[in-house]
């Protein structure tokens, strides 16, 4: 387990998973994917949980990979990258799951929210998905997910524009359920988390699967993606905006 990620269970079946790393704004380590993984994992194998809630920092949800991080891994293959690992699970997880966004959402702080069965936002989240701009690819069946939702020429304006967009636009193209103030986000979002885990099992799961359609195109979409962006991580292009960026000593990172 990470010590900037804190696993905990509640009475009424909800497994809180929250990211703890205020100095980076959550940008997310190999350790911190690790055991998100392993929460998501332990949460279908249980029958205890009902439901899994993702929360982040007042201001911070998550800013994405922690470039560093990530560029130190990079001379390996990303499928054996603990990024990858965790987004196969993510896509995967049968418990119902919910997002609490405050503050910055970046990169996979975003495609993580595609995956959830509820999003709530506060006024301060910010969702920014700037995959090309560090010359790679989406991630997370978003360039998949994301179309679908929002239509193609908008998926296009966020994914390769990386056009930013706050919590009022993410409610009007349905990618979140409602905004909420900061002060009230994480309770309500508990809260509907709790209602979720209170129903029967069983048809919970079964209606889940029906809402999310064809499995196996989304994980053909998250495959494919991973093989273009092995390919991109390897690139000069993408080897020189790593170096650019961590020139800058950014205090977090974004990918």
């Amino acid at each position: 387990m990470s010590e900037h990620v804190t696993v905990r269970d509640f009475d009424g079946g909800v497994r809180l998973i929250g990211l703890n790393r205020p100095d980076k704004k959550n940008a997310l380590t190999g350790a911190m994917y690790d055991a998100m993984r392993e929460a998501l994992a332990s949460a279908d194998a249980s029958g205890d949980v009902g439901a899994v809630l993702f929360a982040g920092l007042p201001g911070a949800f998550s800013a994405g990979n922690d470039i560093a991080d990530f560029a130190a891994s990079a001379s390996g293959a990303f499928s054996e990258m603990p990024a990858l690992t965790f987004i196969r699970q993510l896509a995967r997880t049968r418990t119902p799951m919910v997002a609490a966004v405050d503050g910055i959402a970046v990169g996979i702080g975003t495609t993580l929210t595609l995956h959830c069965d509820l999003v709530y936002a506060s006024p301060a989240a910010r969702f920014r998905m700037p995959f090309v701009e560090l010359a790679l690819v989406p991630e997370a069946a978003s360039s998949y997910l994301l179309p679908r939702r929002v239509g193609r020429l908008k998926a296009t304006e966020m994914l390769l524009l990386s056009e930013a967009f706050d919590a009022d636009a993410a409610l009007a193209l349905g990618l979140a359920n409602a905004v909420i103030p900061s002060d009230m986000l994480v309770e309500h979002a508990m809260a509907q988390a709790a209602r979720l885990a209170a129903l029967p099992r069983g048809a919970v799961q079964a209606t889940r699967a029906l809402i999310r359609g064809d499995q196996a195109e989304v994980e053909a979409a998250l495959e494919a993606e991973a093989r273009a962006f092995d390919e991109r991580l390897r690139s000069d292009e993408a080897q020189q905006r790593f170096r650019a960026f961590l020139s800058r000593a950014k205090p977090a990172a974004s990918a």
